[in-house]
């Protein structure tokens, strides 16, 4: 049976749930998960998590993303991207230089606030603001703070003109970050109504745009017998922890015992044991007694079948 984490590249048209369904069938295994969801309209590195692989599935989620959008100023929609409804126009000509972007892009880098848009999964009062904004009920949607560690502008150029202008930009993000609302975001600095024109999600944590296979070739893989060599070890999703031998604690690990914490638990939140180069155990500090540290998450010692 197959484990790890399968670097996905998420086809536009389908959701990620679609992605898990055709694994399933395709692989003959049920234990299978994704690590965040990618809209219909965005292609991407999506990370599937595989057998014992899907414990670590939050923590690639919680890892850091990269994104290659396409930002469209003097429009903008429903749904904050190109598949919403026009909510206002501005066709007058515009003129950016370079430098103008630049600077826009600079004064939204490091944590910046956002309202998610009306057209998301974030839930209020127990509901999806797309439920509200389906039923066209208004609702105050609540503001998060977010991470930006850098924005570049990719598309080449000192002037950039036009009644609608578009421009190419990278962004290397935390959780949570909305990059159509971003767009919007800086359509608002540049003084004009924004979309987000296209996205592809380049990186999820470690794992990058060259690791990934399409379901078309993960298909073809299966039935050369290579598909192993494509999946790569639970241990990518554990890189952020600090690593620590097990050494004479394995069993009292492997039986999941609270134990004196960890010295590097002072600065990380959490560590990763390995026996040879297998996680066993990700502890964290105990929640309720101080100087102790609880396991989080258990991977055991069974047979490393990748």
């Amino acid at each position: 049976m197959l484990e790890g984490i399968l670097p996905l590249w998420k086809e536009k048209g389908m959701t990620s749930h679609d992605c898990v369904f055709r694994l399933r069938k395709i692989l003959g295994m049920k234990r299978i998960g994704h690590t965040g969801t990618l809209d219909p309209d965005v292609e991407g590195v999506l990370p599937i998590c595989l057998g014992r692989a899907t414990k670590a599935a939050e923590y690639v989620t919680d890892m850091g993303k990269t994104y290659e959008a396409v930002v469209s100023i003097g429009r903008s929609t429903e749904t904050e991207d190109a598949s919403g409804a026009t909510v206002e126009q501005d066709l007058t000509v515009k003129r950016f230089t370079d430098t103008e972007i630049r600077e826009v892009l600079r004064s939204l880098t490091g944590e910046i606030t956002q309202i998610p848009p009306m057209y998301s999964a974030v839930k209020v009062n127990g509901k999806r603001l797309y439920e509200y904004a389906r039923q066209g009920q208004p609702v105050e949607r609540p503001s998060r703070k977010v991470l930006i560690r850098e924005i570049e502008l990719l598309s080449p150029g000192q002037h950039f003109e036009g009644n609608e202008v578009e421009f190419r930009i990278r962004v290397d993000c935390g959780k949570g970050t909305y990059i159509r609302t971003l767009a919007v975001q800086i359509g608002d600095k540049l003084g004009y109504p924004a979309h987000m024109a296209s996205l592809v999600r380049t990186a999820s944590g470690p794992f990058k745009a060259e690791d990934c296979l399409t379901l078309s070739d993960v298909e073809h893989q299966r039935d050369q017998g290579n598909l192993e060599g494509a999946v790569l070890p639970v241990e990518r999703a554990l890189s952020e922890f600090p690593p620590v031998h097990a050494g004479d604690l394995l069993p009292k690990i492997l039986n999941g015992q609270v134990l004196p914490a960890h010295p590097l638990l002072a600065e990380h939140p959490r560590i990763v044991f390995y026996e040879g180069n297998r996680a066993v155990a990700v502890y964290r500090r105990h929640p309720e007694k101080n100087g102790l540290m609880k396991p989080e998450k258990m991977f055991g010692m069974a047979e490393d079948k990748r």
